[in-house]
């Protein structure tokens, strides 16, 4: 009995609590590049006086799109705070003073900013990136995409799934450049790359091999070279093995590029990629 009228309890909380009720509707504008676009607008309007640009700190208030890595606000969160404010903030409730869809535009625009390449992909001519990226770029003289290219840089078949617009940007436009995970943060620094560093063998018999270290131990070296091939050397015979502690990504693909081209490679990067998929915790048939 008491189990009975305890349960009843929880149905009446769970029911007049806003933190227990039904999981809200998908934003039908997540994905969506012109709705992403005018809530860039609607932030730069309603939001910069207190936040800085791109979601970034302010003057009164702090980052939406943090650069803590702990930083795990969903999406639902972000929008229920825009919606509703936070109490004792200068954080005010923005439903009755802005449409609601325009609301939903604005953390459509917070959402492409948190998440990857592939939730807010770069305007351009795609078809024209990808000629440039198998062409004058030479991209593909390191990288592969979709199976064509070359093994002695990373495969980017899902750059735009894991790596944000801006970080792809600062890979072709930085001396520095690093991946870093986390969906929702940024770095304000980017360290230097650690892995893919250009390495040259020479060994015993005086054979000379060129690529990029993929491992090493106290016993062994292991180099994808400029051949495509995997090679495997005993350290104890080699005669000269060296890694350089800088990758030979070329970091001036805005310069080397015009303008136009540069815009289209970038279009074909940020949607070399699948969106992750959402988690099914929870539901039944």
């Amino acid at each position: 009995m008491r189990r009975t009228a305890l349960l009843a309890c929880l149905l009446l909380v769970s029911a007049a609590a806003p933190g227990f009720s039904q999981p809200a509707a998908p934003n039908p504008f997540f994905g969506n590049a012109q709705a992403v676009e005018q809530g860039a607008e609607i932030y730069g309007k309603t939001c910069t006086a207190c936040h800085g640009a791109s979601g970034g700190a302010g003057e009164i208030a702090p980052a939406i799109v943090s650069g803590v890595q702990t930083d795990r606000r969903t999406d639902a969160q972000i929008l229920a705070t825009i919606r509703n404010g936070v109490p004792g903030t200068p954080m005010t409730a923005f439903t009755g003073k802005i449409a609601d869809d325009d609301i939903l535009r604005l953390a459509a625009y917070l959402h492409a900013l948190r998440g990857t390449a592939i939730d807010n992909p770069s305007p351009g001519n795609v078809a024209a990136g990808e000629q440039i990226f198998f062409g004058k770029g030479q991209c593909a003289s390191c990288h592969m995409i979709g199976g064509r290219g070359a093994l002695t840089a990373p495969d980017l078949g899902n750059i735009a799934g894991v790596r944000k617009t801006a970080s792809i940007m600062d890979a072709l436009t930085k001396p520095e450049h690093h991946i870093y995970g986390d969906g929702g943060s940024h770095l304000a620094s980017l360290p230097p790359m650690d892995t893919w560093l250009p390495a040259h063998v020479t060994t015993a018999d005086g054979k000379t091999f060129n690529g990029v270290l993929m491992n090493e131990d106290s016993y062994s070296v292991q180099i994808m070279g400029d051949d495509q091939q995997l090679h495997l050397f005993d350290r104890s015979r080699l005669r000269r093995f060296v890694v350089e502690p800088k990758s030979r990504m070329p970091t001036d693909y805005d310069k080397k590029l015009t303008p136009d081209e540069f815009r289209d490679l970038m279009a074909f990067l940020t949607r070399q990629g699948m969106k992750p998929q959402p988690e099914r915790g929870g539901e039944s048939n």
